[in-house]
């Protein structure tokens, strides 16, 4: 059978023409793959350099939660022998699993597996929403893990497995020191940092308690295990709820893609009565 050699000719011109095409899509994704990251990068620095700011701008009301948020720690650095003693009491009657899944999961590395993972499945995906919210981790991550790092060293307070009480300090030292690092926890604020920004995902009040709940377990962990005091994962905690609400604001203005489109502020409530303590937050 002859074929005309412009026919094959045109087919050939057809073929390479397809595969020149599907070249071009390939790098016009790789372009815009490329300065999706560099954007997303740019804003994760940004919202880093926010968040430190935040206090120079702070009005009343961020003076009185912080007020608050001061308080709270203070009133629980008063009892935080008594609580250890509490918490000792029934350590061992924890799941193995649960402290294990704590310990693990609030370690920094690990931490950063979990939060790159959900950027780039955002980021491969093309997905915005998902993109905004690996930027969300990863930003709140580093501010909040540099932050503790560096208070670590300042404050140097003695972590309950070193037999001193809560009250005891070895400060200001350029390297870490074992055992008097304990003020803030570091696992508990990566952690609850990561439950409260996904948690921003949901609408339902009970998807978000799970969220949390699940967020909670590190802190709770590190205290079953001795390596912190009830106060340093508690202010920890709340400080990371700070953290994420400030770069999440800062990102409102960086992406189409908004979690608190009515924006909202923290309120706190000092509770007292016969026989209890404590501090609420709504947000």
């Amino acid at each position: 059978m002859f074929i005309p050699m412009k026919r094959i000719f045109f087919c050939f011109l057809l073929l390479v023409g397809s595969q020149f095409q599907s070249l071009g899509q390939i790098q016009s994704q790789k372009e815009t793959n490329w300065k999706n990251f560099t954007y997303d990068m740019g804003n994760v620095f940004g919202g880093i350099g926010h968040s430190y700011s935040r206090p120079f701008q702070w009005e009343g009301d961020d003076w009185a939660n912080f007020g608050y948020l001061a308080a709270g720690t203070a009133a629980l650095f008063l009892v935080d022998d008594e609580l250890n003693n509490w918490t000792n009491g029934f350590s061992e009657d924890v799941p193995e699993f649960l402290l294990d899944y704590g310990n693990e999961f609030g370690n920094p590395s690990n931490n950063y597996m979990f939060t790159g993972g959900v950027y780039l499945a955002g980021l491969f995906t093309k997905n915005e929403k998902l993109r905004r919210t690996g930027v969300l981790l990863i930003s709140s991550a580093t501010a909040g893990g540099f932050l503790q790092q560096v208070s670590k060293r300042i404050i140097g307070r003695a972590r309950p497995k070193s037999g001193d009480s809560s009250s005891t300090y070895d400060p200001f030292h350029l390297n870490r020191v074992f055992n008097y690092d304990s003020f803030p926890s570091g696992h508990a604020m990566l952690a609850f940092s990561n439950a409260y920004a996904i948690g921003k995902q949901f609408k339902n009040p009970w998807v978000k308690a799970g969220i949390y709940t699940v967020g909670m377990i590190p802190g709770f962990a590190r205290i079953m295990d001795d390596f912190h005091w009830v106060s340093d994962v508690a202010f920890s905690t709340v400080l990371s709820i700070f953290i994420v609400e400030s770069i999440d604001r800062y990102l409102d203005s960086k992406y189409n893609e908004k979690y608190n489109a009515q924006p909202k502020k923290l309120s706190w409530n000092l509770n007292f009565g016969p026989g209890t303590m404590g501090v609420s937050a709504r947000f």
